[in-house]
């Protein structure tokens, strides 16, 4: 009989979540990416302009990166798993800094900060559960 770790590590939540941050990096790589003053109005409430914008288009590439990285296919990866992890967590707590220390904050700030805080969470359950023993 399988444990409960074990269906958490293979089962479908885990597959799911990884899938769901993996099409979220992604769509924001992209926008990053085509129109990052958009999203830097979203987010900052401020565009990026000048050398800004094409640092953000380069964060872009990377989301695109990290996020066909981490697409689901049969059996996800620990290592996916734990880089999304990484990622969602320190975004997460980035994002939450620069809204508690400065007046940069759009309409997307929080709850960006909610989204990867929930996944940094549930990523991280499931990392736990996935360890052996």
């Amino acid at each position: 009989m399988a444990s409960r770790k074990d269906a958490l590590r293979s089962g479908p939540l885990w597959s799911k979540t990884l899938a769901v941050a993996a099409v979220a990096e992604l769509g924001t790589g992209l926008a990053l990416v085509t129109v990052p003053s958009l999203v830097g109005q979203l987010l900052f409430g401020q565009s990026l302009t000048g050398v800004a914008g094409e640092v953000a288009r380069f964060a872009g590439l990377a989301l695109v990166s990290l996020g066909i990285a981490c697409w689901p296919g049969r059996s996800p990866s620990a290592t996916a798993l734990v880089g999304m992890w990484i990622y969602s967590l320190l975004t997460a707590l980035y994002l939450a800094y620069l809204g508690l220390s400065s007046a940069r904050s759009g309409a997307l700030l929080w709850p960006a900060v909610a989204v990867h805080l929930t996944l940094a969470v549930l990523l991280g359950r499931q990392g736990l559960a996935s360890r052996p023993g």
